[in-house]
């Protein structure tokens, strides 16, 4: 694991870290990756920018859950000003552990491709 974000609590342009994180995913320096900002949102729409990338904004542990399993997404976006940290660990828990599912999900997001 390695933590690619910011240090402090001054503003940051966020749609550098997604970026960042995004192409350490499509050059396999990581596999997944977990970007969190106040609403989850720009984080989202910067990451899926990147070719490869399905970012998933999740605002609970089963969402986070249903990104992989149904989605393969390998990106998990958090909102800080939704949830509790309790919350959040729990998405992330979700979004590590679970696997693709794979059958008619797979055909639906080679569709998406």
């Amino acid at each position: 694991m390695e933590d690619v974000g910011c240090d402090s609590a001054d503003s940051v342009d966020y749609p550098d870290y997604a970026s960042l994180v995004a192409k350490k995913i499509v050059v396999k320096d990581a596999d997944v990756g977990i970007l969190v900002c106040g609403s989850g949102i720009g984080m989202s729409i910067s990451a899926n920018k990147t070719k490869g990338i399905r970012a998933a904004l999740c605002f609970c542990a089963e969402t986070a859950k249903r990104s992989r399993l149904h989605n393969n997404a390998n990106v998990l976006c958090l909102g800080s000003d939704f949830m509790t940290k309790e919350e959040a660990l729990k998405a992330v828990d979700n979004f590590i552990d679970t696997n693709f599912e794979g059958g008619r999900h797979q055909d639906r997001l080679d569709k998406i491709e």
